[in-house]
């Protein structure tokens, strides 16, 4: 009889078997391709990458995500051992084969002693201990199931998603803080004004602007009306957005005592201040079109994104209100969630969470509690956002970058500042490592985590 269940064999899925796995408990993986398909998937392989084959930047120096990946080789990621494995020619990025990727742990799986794969779907939560890794095609009456528990009344929709901009990155110099009719503290909101010929042409822009299709699986996913695109807004009338997100009423420019003829509003995206979303711009623009068009708003002619716009069909639940720190549904904890449908985004984020999911797990299993790692470390900014950092009305699927990491305490030139970022993930993630050394599995091989964590940071340029 299996110790616990795992529903969903994505990546999130895989990990976190492995990593329960390793720790020496019998696993039951449930996985539906084999009995039931999905519009996106192509084989009833473990961990197939539907999208790309890539895994972005492996540069764990100066990129948030090449951090996470080295991170999760010190844990024993089975979804980065065989990344690693499986590479091909990427530049500076990980890319991997993706049949050979799936397949590679596809066999480790069915090689494990402790891991059952059974080809089943599941449509109930169970009441035994359980992680629900199942992504963002989450079957409809599970995805019902989970309504219940968490009551929502629906999971699956367009996930209209607005850019989000590094808050350093902003030109205060002609943005200005202020809320509507000064409600709030007055610097609930960073305010970009537009003259009348700006405006028209940026709403000429978004109407030119070149859109991504949807897939033919998601044609029939309505969108919400609160969440309208920007573009199909503009497409309504020239004056649409100016009475939208866009209004200037309330509003008036410190430097000159006028008022705009509309405005572009910023808010605050997470508790550290570091990002701010533009509000109601969520958009099907295609990325570089967003980057070049929102780049010609005054005050954000230099803006660096955290997250560009998007338009897809997701299932996700608000983490920060049902989840705890340790993934654990707080009305149901027997019952821990995993990747993509807590809200986090890309493959390296979910199989990320997923390894947390199955080290919390294998501790609290066996009789002991793991704390989180530190919000200085790539996993721990990651899951920091997803059960703590933004509010539930407003949560959306985000990927790993450095604005969900807490400010450096030293000053450091903006050019120094991702290393000094990076090098404290290693110090700080070495120190919880070893507080936890009666909770890590030995991998395979023998060789302790905090060996093969110096290890995996040195071969990735961090120590």
């Amino acid at each position: 009889m299996a110790d616990i269940q795992i529903i969903g064999g994505g990546l999130a899925g895989s990990e976190a078997a492995w990593q329960l796995a390793e720790a020496g408990f019998r696993v039951r993986l449930s996985e539906m391709r084999g009995v039931e398909t999905t519009p996106a998937h192509h084989s009833d392989g473990l961990a197939e990458l539907v999208c790309s084959n890539s895994f972005r930047s492996d540069d764990a120096d100066n990129n948030a995500v090449g951090l996470l990946h080295a991170e999760m080789r010190a844990l024993g990621s089975l979804i980065m051992q065989q990344g690693d494995r499986h590479r091909v020619p990427a530049g500076s990025a990980l890319a991997v084969d993706r049949d050979g990727f799936s397949q590679g742990v596809t066999a480790a799986l069915e090689a494990h002693p402790n891991v059952e794969i059974v080809r089943e779907r599941v449509d109930t939560l169970p009441a035994t201990p359980t992680i629900i890794a199942t992504g963002p095609l989450t079957a409809a009456p599970l995805a019902a199931s989970i309504g219940a528990a968490t009551g929502l009344d629906s999971l699956a929709f367009f996930d209209a998603i607005a850019p989000i901009v590094h808050r350093d990155s902003i030109d205060m110099d002609v943005a200005w803080f202020q809320s509507r009719w000064d409600k709030g503290d007055g610097h609930d909101y960073i305010n970009c004004p537009l003259e009348k010929d700006q405006y028209l042409s940026f709403v000429q822009g978004l109407l030119d602007g070149e859109k991504t299709e949807f897939r033919e699986w998601e044609k029939d996913t309505p969108y919400f009306e609160g969440c309208m695109p920007v573009e199909v807004m503009a497409s309504r009338g020239p004056e649409t957005l100016r009475h939208g997100p866009m209004k200037p009423f309330g509003l008036r420019n410190p430097r000159t005592g006028k008022g705009a003829y509309a405005v572009v509003q910023l808010r605050q995206d997470n508790a550290l201040g570091t990002l701010w979303n533009i509000v109601g711009f969520q958009t099907k623009l295609k990325h570089a079109e967003q980057v070049r068009l929102f780049r010609t708003i005054p005050g954000l002619e230099r803006a660096e994104f955290a997250r560009l716009g998007g338009l897809h069909r997701n299932t996700f639940i608000r983490s920060p209100e049902l989840l705890d720190a340790h993934l654990r549904l707080k009305n149901a904890p027997h019952i821990r969630f995993a990747g993509q449908i807590t809200g986090c985004e890309g493959y390296v984020e979910s199989a990320a969470v997923g390894l947390l999911a199955g080290r919390f797990a294998a501790a609290e299993l066996m009789g002991q509690t793991m704390t989180p790692p530190p919000p200085t470390t790539a996993l721990g900014a990651l899951l920091s956002h997803i059960t703590s950092g933004a509010q539930a009305d407003s949560y959306q699927p985000m990927n790993v970058n450095f604005g969900l990491f807490p400010p450096l305490q030293e000053k450091a030139k903006k050019a120094e500042r991702k290393l000094a970022l990076t090098s404290r993930a290693k110090r700080d993630l070495e120190e919880w490592l070893q507080n936890h050394r009666s909770l890590r599995a030995q991998s395979r091989s023998g060789v302790p985590d905090e060996t093969r964590f110096s290890t995996a940071l040195e071969t990735n340029g961090v120590g």
